[in-house]
C-alpha cells in the first residue's frame, strides 16, 4: 500500500485539474481575461444586454433581432410563480433569502411543464423559465417578509428593470436598470467555479436541471464562494471614511487577515469584470449624493496596491455590494442577486455535461488505519 501511495499526487480542491472540455467561457487568470463563447466580457458589458448574453450562452451564438425578440418573449411569458410556491415564500418569510431561493427552485421543478422531458430542447426551455423565475422568487420573498404583496410584472420592462420594479414597487431609472443589467452580465458565467462544478456533478447523475440549479444555489450560498459582495459593504461601513482606509488595510495585513474583495482563485491580475462595476459605482454614488462610498473603495484599492504584485487584486464583488447598498437593497439579498445572474451559466454547464455525460467520481487517497480485526462488544 505504501509504495502505491507514494506515486499519488493530491490536488487539493482539484486545483489545476482539467476534468472536462467546455466551449462556454474562457478565463486567462494571468492576463485577467474573460470571454463568453469567444466574445470579450468587456464588449458584452459595454454593448450587450443580459437577455442577449443569456441567449449567447445558451444557444452558442449572438441572436438576430428576430431570435432575440422570441427569446425575450419566452422570458416574459415565464414571469409567474405557481400559487404553492408563493405560499412557500410566505411560510419561509423569516428564512434567509438564499435558503428560500434554494427551496423555491427545487419546488418549481415539480410544476415545470417539461418535468418528465430531459431532452436538450426541454432542458433549454427549463433554463429559460428558471432565468425568468429566479428574480421573481427573490423579489416576491422580499416583499412578503416586509408585509407587502408581490408586484405584478410589467411586460414592457427588460429583465433587469423587471427585477428592480418587482423588488421596490417603483419603476427604476434607465441608469439603475442598465447597471443591474451589467451586473447580471458579469455574473452570468465563470467556468468551473464551485457552484457550476456542483451543478455538473448533479446533472451528471442524470438528475434534472432543477436539481442541478438547486445544488448550484446551495454551493453559492457558502461565504467562501458567493459572500464577498456582502462582506465588502460591511467593510466599507466599518471603515466609515476614506481617510481611515489605509490604517484599516495596514492593520488587516499586519494581523495576516485578508482584505475582502481582493484575490480570486483563478485571477492573478485584476478581475476583468471589476472595471465595469467600478465605473458604475463611481457614477451611481455621485448621482445619489453619497460619493464617499466610492472614495472609500478607491482608498482601499490604493492601500492594497503594494500587494498587487503578489496577485492580490480587486475582484468583481468588491464593487457590487456598494451598488446594491445605494439602491437600499438589504445585505442578505446580495448573494441571491448573484444567483439571478448565474442561472444561464448553470443551465449551459448542465447542457454541456449532458451532451457528453460521464459520472463525475474523483478519488480520495485513504490515510486512515491499517487493516485491523473486529473486536466483539464484550471485549472492548
Amino acid at each position: 500500500m505504501s509504495d502505491e501511495t507514494e506515486e499519488v499526487r493530491i490536488h487539493r480542491g482539484l486545483k489545476g485539474v482539467y476534468f472536462e472540455r467546455s466551449a462556454v467561457s474562457f478565463i486567462d487568470g494571468k492576463a485577467g481575461y474573460l470571454s463568453y463563447r469567444g466574445y470579450s466580457i468587456h464588449d458584452l458589458a459595454a454593448h450587450s444586454s443580459f437577455e442577449e448574453t443569456a441567449y449567447l450562452l445558451m444557444y452558442g451564438e449572438l441572436p438576430t433581432a428576430e431570435e432575440l425578440g422570441k427569446f425575450d418573449a419566452s422570458l416574459k411569458a415565464a414571469r409567474q410563480l405557481p400559487t404553492p410556491v408563493l405560499d412557500l415564500l410566505d411560510a419561509m418569510k423569516d428564512a434567509h433569502p438564499m435558503e428560500v431561493m434554494r427551496t423555491a427552485v427545487s419546488m418549481l421543478g415539480s410544476f415545470d411543464p417539461d418535468l418528465a422531458d430531459d431532452s436538450p430542447e426541454a432542458v433549454l426551455r427549463k433554463g429559460v423559465r428558471l432565468t425568468s423565475q429566479a428574480p421573481m422568487i427573490v423579489a416576491a420573498h422580499e416583499r412578503i417578509r416586509n408585509g407587502l404583496d408581490p408586484v405584478t410584472p410589467n411586460p414592457n420592462n427588460g429583465h433587469a428593470a423587471n427585477f428592480l420594479h418587482l423588488l421596490t414597487g417603483e419603476a427604476p431609472s434607465a441608469d439603475a436598470a442598465k447597471l443591474m443589467d451589467t451586473d447580471f452580465i458579469l455574473h452570468a458565467e465563470h467556468g468551473s467555479n464551485a457552484s457550476a462544478f456542483t451543478a455538473r456533478v448533479v446533472i451528471g447523475t442524470e438528475a434534472n436541471l432543477h436539481a442541478a440549479v438547486t445544488a448550484g444555489i446551495a454551493a453559492l450560498s457558502g461565504p467562501a464562494h458567493g459572500g464577498a459582495a456582502e462582506d465588502v459593504m460591511k467593510m466599507a461601513l466599518e471603515i466609515g471614511e476614506p481617510a481611515n482606509a489605509a490604517d484599516y488595510v495596514k492593520t488587516r495585513r499586519k494581523n495576516r487577515e485578508p482584505v475582502t474583495g481582493f484575490g480570486h482563485r483563478v485571477y492573478r491580475a485584476e478581475d476583468p469584470r471589476a472595471r465595469h462595476m467600478r465605473d458604475g459605482v463611481e457614477k451611481l454614488s455621485k448621482e445619489m449624493g453619497e460619493p464617499k462610498w466610492f472614495e472609500i473603495l478607491q482608498a482601499v484599492v490604493n492601500a492594497m496596491q503594494p500587494y498587487s504584485r503578489h496577485g492580490v487584486n480587486v475582484n468583481v464583488d468588491f464593487y457590487s455590494g456598494v451598488i446594491y447598498y445605494l439602491h437600499k437593497i438589504p445585505h442578505d439579498l446580495f448573494v441571491p442577486i448573484f444567483s439571478i445572474g448565474r442561472v444561464p451559466g448553470w443551465t449551459v454547464q448542465a447542457i454541456e455535461q449532458k451532451a457528453n455525460n460521464i459520472l463525475i467520481r474523483p478519488l480520495t487517497l485513504y490515510n486512515g488505519e491499517e487493516p485491523r480485526d473486529y473486536i466483539p462488544m464484550q471485549d472492548r
